[in-house]
């Protein structure tokens, strides 16, 4: 069951992402997708999603996503998390809340204590 839960959450996060490409938003999100869209110049679909899936699915990251994440800086990384938490589709993360931000905060910490170290 948790494998099924953790399968349909992914799928809406896709979704999020690929809604995020939408040019339909108001004036703050077409702010927040302009913050998005530069911020992720240097990261790649692949690692955007594995960054997503650290935070909400517990999942792993590599250490080349993480070099790309920290050059991006926290505020991108940031964006990254807010933007997908708060896509309307995805209601029940808001019930997770502390949960993802913490998650968050610990992944960035992780990603700059990897990059520090090479």
């Amino acid at each position: 069951i948790t494998h099924t839960s953790s399968r349909t959450t992914i799928v809406f996060i896709v979704v999020a992402l690929i809604c995020a490409f939408v040019p339909a938003f108001s004036v703050e999100e077409a702010e927040t997708k302009s913050l998005w869209d530069t911020c992720l110049l240097k990261i790649s679909p692949k690692c955007a999603l594995d960054i997503i899936g650290v935070v909400f699915e517990n999942l792993t990251i590599t250490d080349a996503c993480c070099h790309d994440l920290v050059q991006e800086g926290k505020m991108c990384h940031d964006t990254l998390i807010k933007y997908i938490a708060e896509k309307p589709h995805l209601p029940h993360l808001v019930a997770h809340e502390t949960e993802y931000l913490k998650k968050s905060d610990d992944l960035w910490t992780h990603c700059v204590s990897i990059s520090q170290t090479a």
